[in-house]
């Protein structure tokens, strides 16, 4: 991810948000700019922009409450507060729920691009290495699943068929597909029944997670519903 593809903006100052967008899209970025925090989310649950830039004051709520709530899912997503907020204690704040970097306006374009180029380099750098659903964290370095916070200790079966799941997050995966790639893939030969038992299993563990989604006579999808 070496250029911009995609900005988020969350700002309720038309002129503001025009200003940048305007910008942007003359660079050949595309800006998606949101009036309120939900919209924002919502969007967020559906689709990982390449970066997202907040402002503090919005209508429906407070920009750092949206950066600590994205941090709790997408630890690696950039994330910039453009704010008339330039008080010690506020940019302190901002840095601790999560930002990469903080802005204060009025402020030039042209340094805010070099800004977000500067984060985009530095997140670049990080490998994605946790996956997220809900209250639901996969740590592939650690091959450990937390719920709530707390660790969950899966067999090896469940682990692979989570991490399966998760890596598709947002897409069905057939019954057949999953018997291939978890138990066919290691040369053990298993019937669907097998599937069907360490699923029911996983999803005990994980305390019957509602983003963990059958697709009757099919098969299995994982989606954020918070």
């Amino acid at each position: 991810m070496s250029n911009i593809s995609e900005i988020f903006y969350v700002e309720d100052d038309v002129d503001i948000a025009q200003a940048v967008k305007e910008y942007f899209e003359q660079l050949n970025y595309k800006v998606t700019v949101f009036t309120r925090i939900e919209e924002a989310k919502k969007a967020l649950l559906n689709y990982s922009p390449t970066i997202i830039l907040i402002d503090w004051n919005m209508p429906d709520g407070q920009g750092d409450n949206l950066c600590g709530w994205i941090r709790t899912r997408w630890e690696d997503l950039p994330i910039i507060f453009l704010t008339v907020r330039s008080d010690t204690q506020n940019i302190i704040s901002g840095f601790q729920r999560g930002a990469d970097d903080y802005v204060c306006k009025p402020f030039s374009l042209e340094i805010l691009h070099s800004r977000m180029l500067a984060v985009l380099r530095r997140s670049n750098k990080r490998e994605e290495h946790k996956l997220y659903c809900d209250d639901i964290i996969l740590d592939k370095d650690r091959l450990a699943v937390f719920y709530h916070q707390e660790e969950v200790i899966l067999s090896s079966p469940e682990y692979q068929l989570l991490l399966t799941l998760m890596e598709n997050k947002g897409k069905t995966v057939t019954r057949k597909q999953l018997l291939e790639q978890i138990w066919d893939s290691t040369g053990n030969y298993v019937n669907d029944n097998t599937l069907t038992v360490t699923m029911k299993r996983l999803r005990e563990k994980l305390h019957n997670p509602i983003c963990l989604k059958t697709i009757r006579s099919f098969g299995y999808r994982m989606e954020d519903t918070i």
